[in-house]
């Protein structure tokens, strides 16, 4: 027998009933471990763990004094934001006519969804294909590799969706229904800027998505490997993250320093790259108001959830209410001028800093916490940040830090690297990041000691693609401005050697004769199954064009 001399959990919150993701055949690491003739070396990793769960994890799996490395939950160049739209469908389509070009992902809570969002923007032009567990392996491994490949730039897909897929040029995730938990929010939004470019990361929330999420906790399948005691417990711990990713969509503070909070890291209350913080906000006295729905919890004898109290407040004629005889209490009422929305943000954040508690019961109730006596008798106030009315202009800023010092060498660059990667049957990515060509067009190298100073370039792509990349900057590395003829690489690099393959592209008039290479080069990226505009881009050509070569030489494919 071959000695074991380390065992490795990946994903390792799955062992906690703690974690977002509790999978009981987790547990059966343990067993299997203490079969060994002797223990190994025991490593468990994961990326989306709060204090508690990491505790969990080092129980369980009985590590000994392990030595824990933290790298930090913090990725600066994401942008977080959460939009409440009135229509979601037409706030999507907004997005996404602001980022035509760039790649995507967009997560919906079910299947369905999924074929409706993805039939939306098929409709409308965008390029989206779908992944979802209804689909067949077949289909499921197409689509994603349409995606990795940027044959297809929009993935709409759900939670099912991502793992083990490091597609680093994903510039947006967005997020059409709210995740049931901060973990799994944090986890899917984090395969947005891998390469280290800016990226942003929506949700479009809407209440609706919360009584869902409710629902599909409350009928989640039973397990047969647990009691039903611990199946409850589990619904209970759910529920809980639950309420804290109903507090994201809903907090006025800085959006990224509520993720960092959640999973134990301190941090400054303001980052500047948050919805939230892009907007501003006002801090306002709200102790009066907190007063009264303190009171009104206390007088009803602490039975009722979140909305019998708002009605009980704003003095609604709910049937309901009427019945318990709410209506009778001295509170009820006595917020009649005050919003919903603002009564419910004060609700937020009274249980948000625990002078509430939202109960984990199948009907979460409103319990006061001893800290409650604080507001209410001892003159404790009580502050809440407003969102500012009109938000500040699109980050300026940031948008100047994401293009190229020269636009037109970054899309030669881009040309480059396409082909190059369409010849080696590779993603784009894989050539080089967008941060790399961004950098090249920043530093402009003229030799292969300068090209090696770019970020993410080794020995090994330079001696790959060190010559065709210099080729190309080298009409812009004198005076900055893009040249009449820019140089490109006489071949593309293949699959088999990484060496220079025949393809000119010398100019960028569209009514230039086609050479027979030419078409031949054609015909590969259609079969390929490369989109008309890429190939466009590639031969330097219009739309138009490329489309009416495609049907004179009778090829099938254009994929738009």
């Amino acid at each position: 027998q071959v000695p074991v001399s380390m065992v490795a959990v990946d994903e390792a919150h799955c062992v906690s009933q703690w974690g977002q993701d509790f999978r009981p055949s987790y547990l059966k690491i343990v067993e299997f471990i203490d079969k060994l003739p002797y223990r190994p070396v025991v490593g468990a990793f994961t990326a989306t763990a709060t204090q508690k769960v990491k505790a969990d994890i080092a129980n369980i799996l009985r590590l000994r004094e392990p030595f824990a490395i933290t790298t930090g939950f913090d990725r600066p160049n994401l942008y977080f934001g959460v939009i409440a739209p009135e229509n979601k469908p037409n706030q999507l389509l907004k997005l996404l006519s602001e980022r035509r070009d760039k790649s995507g992902i967009i997560y919906c809570a079910t299947r369905k969804a999924v074929e409706e969002v993805c039939e939306l923007l098929n409709q409308h032009g965008f390029e989206a294909t779908r992944y979802h567990a209804g689909l067949s392996d077949r289909e499921r491994r197409q689509n994603q590799d349409d995606f990795v490949f940027d044959r297809t730039s929009v993935m709409v897909a759900t939670n099912a969706f991502g793992m083990g897929i490091d597609k680093s040029n994903v510039s947006f995730v967005i997020h059409y229904n709210m995740p049931k938990n901060v973990e799994s929010y944090y986890q899917e939004a984090g395969r947005a800027g891998r390469d280290g470019s800016p990226a942003d990361c929506i949700l479009l929330y809407s209440a609706k998505d919360v009584f869902t999420n409710q629902f599909l906790i409350d009928h989640s399948e039973s397990n047969p490997e647990l009691d039903r005691e611990a199946q409850e417990q589990i619904r209970a711990k759910d529920r809980e993250r639950l309420k804290y990713m109903t507090f994201y969509c809903t907090t006025a503070e800085c959006l990224r320093a509520f993720i960092l909070n959640y999973f134990g890291e301190k941090t400054q209350s303001f980052c500047g790259n948050c919805s939230n913080c892009e907007a501003g906000f006002d801090t306002a006295d709200v102790t009066v108001e907190a007063q009264k729905i303190l009171s009104c919890i206390a007088r009803t004898g602490q039975r009722y959830g979140i909305n019998l109290i708002v009605h009980t407040l704003r003095g609604n004629q709910d049937r309901r209410l009427i019945g318990l005889g709410l209506d009778r209490q001295s509170t009820y009422g006595i917020m009649s001028d005050v919003p919903v929305k603002r009564i419910r943000r004060i609700m937020d954040t009274l249980i948000l800093h625990q002078y509430v508690l939202l109960t984990n019961s199948e009907y979460p109730v409103l319990k006061l916490n001893a800290k409650a006596n604080d507001i209410l008798r001892h003159g404790a106030k009580l502050e809440m940040k407003v969102p500012r009315a009109i938000q500040k202009a699109k980050r300026e800023k940031q948008e100047k830090e994401v293009h190229p010092v020269d636009p037109g060498l970054y899309e030669e660059l881009k040309k480059l690297r396409f082909q190059l990667a369409a010849e080696a049957h590779v993603p784009a990515f894989v050539i080089f990041s967008d941060a790399a060509l961004r950098d090249m067009c920043e530093k402009l190298p003229q030799t292969q000691e300068e090209f090696l100073a770019v970020s993410g370039v080794g020995q090994a792509k330079l001696k790959r693609y060190g010559d065709p990349f210099l080729k190309v900057i080298a009409p812009y590395a004198g005076s900055g401005e893009k040249p009449d003829d820019p140089a490109q690489p006489e071949k593309a690099v293949s699959a088999a050697d990484h060496q220079q393959g025949p393809f000119p592209q010398e100019t960028t008039e569209t009514d230039r004769p086609w050479s027979a290479q030419e078409e031949e080069w054609l015909a590969r990226e259609v079969e390929n199954g490369l989109r008309i505009t890429q190939i466009a881009g590639i031969h330097g050509r219009t739309v138009g064009s490329i489309q009416s070569r495609i049907r004179r030489l009778n090829l099938m494919g254009g994929n738009g």
